[in-house]
């Protein structure tokens, strides 16, 4: 095997599109960083830049987060230089863009300061990274160069619906909040509906998920403070009991196109933190550590309140690990006839 390894000489021709990407995880939840190869992305703001993207290079979304490259749970983060923070950051998954992330908020913080993307010096060196949805602040811990933990600071996140309830075609009556924590979720009790929240549950969840994110759609009005772009239900957060002794609980989030986080989720669990704050269940600087469906955690404390809109909210703190797991060239085939990619969900 290794003689026929050492007369592998291949490149691809110059004419074929090159992506190079770094692959990692934080919580079992995967993040997909384009690094090389981006064709020239136009705008001043992020948002500029998402949507610029959308328009014209989707086909690398599909091409990347779909089959046979990626496939139906995967997520990207495109990094963009910033005018006015260490970078510009948007995402990508199976249905098209997200808001927020606080998962690849917490990878990305890794990613660049151990390879030197950005250089900043310390055993606490912080990061400002503008996303969708405004400008996050994060920090992370070093040890032997190494980052052990990221925590970072969300935007203004808030409870927008409280104790309501939605008739969902085939399951019933569903009562839920929605929250806000850069991206808006409903959140449903599982044992209302008397699902778990394990891989044995993973298709059922993916299910009502899905059935209650749209009917909640189609009967209320779910519209961010300030832009039109932020303006819709991202996804059903399941909340129930911990698993794990001295854990404050667990949720799976089922988001996108029926997507699972197979982390605890950053943008969900500073909804959960906006939410607990607002029925009296979360003091400030008191920090909650919520599982995943893998046992996986992050941990979130409300450190500032505030205002945002007409609304009441508070700023989350959110902590969680993440890894490498890959380093990839990706090539696209001008002849292939799935180039762009394919999805079954």
């Amino acid at each position: 095997m290794q003689m026929l390894l050492n007369n592998l000489h291949w490149e691809a021709p110059a004419q074929w599109l090159k992506i190079g990407t770094i692959d990692m995880h934080t919580g079992g939840e995967p993040l997909r960083v384009f690094v090389s190869g981006l064709p020239a992305i136009e705008g001043a703001t992020v948002l500029e830049k998402r949507r610029y993207f959308k328009e014209h290079l989707d086909f690398i979304r599909t091409g990347t987060m779909w089959e046979p490259r990626g496939h139906a749970d995967m997520y990207g983060a495109v990094i963009t230089d910033s005018a006015d923070a260490d970078m510009d950051v948007f995402f990508l998954h199976n249905e098209g863009y997200s808001t927020m992330c606080g998962h690849a908020i917490i990878a990305l913080t890794k990613l660049a300061l151990e390879t030197g993307m950005v250089r900043k010096e310390g055993l606490n060196p912080a990061l400002t990274i503008n996303v969708p949805a405004g400008k996050i602040s994060a920090h992370a811990t070093m040890e032997n160069g190494k980052v052990s933990n990221v925590a970072f600071r969300n935007v203004p996140s808030f409870l927008y619906l409280s104790d309501q309830e939605v008739m969902v075609p085939g399951i019933g009556n569903v009562k839920f909040d929605v929250a806000y924590g850069g991206a808006f979720y409903a959140f449903v009790a599982a044992e209302s509906l008397q699902l778990g929240l394990d891989a044995s549950y993973y298709n059922q969840l993916i299910d009502y998920g899905r059935r209650i994110k749209y009917a909640v759609m189609n009967n209320f009005d779910i519209r961010h403070p300030f832009e039109n772009d932020l303006s819709f239900l991202y996804g059903t957060i399941f909340t129930g009991k911990a698993s794990q002794e001295g854990h404050h609980s667990r949720n799976v989030c089922i988001f996108a196109e029926g997507e699972v986080d197979r982390s605890a989720t950053g943008s969900g669990v500073s909804a959960r933190a906006a939410l607990h704050h607002a029925k009296g269940e979360l003091k400030p600087d008191e920090t909650i550590v919520i599982e995943s469906i893998t046992g996986s955690t992050m941990g979130v404390a409300v450190r500032e309140l505030t205002t945002f809109g007409n609304h009441q909210a508070v700023i989350p703190e959110v902590s969680g690990t993440a890894f490498v797991t890959g380093q990839h060239t990706f090539y696209f085939d001008p002849e292939d006839p799935f180039k762009e990619g394919f999805i079954f969900r």
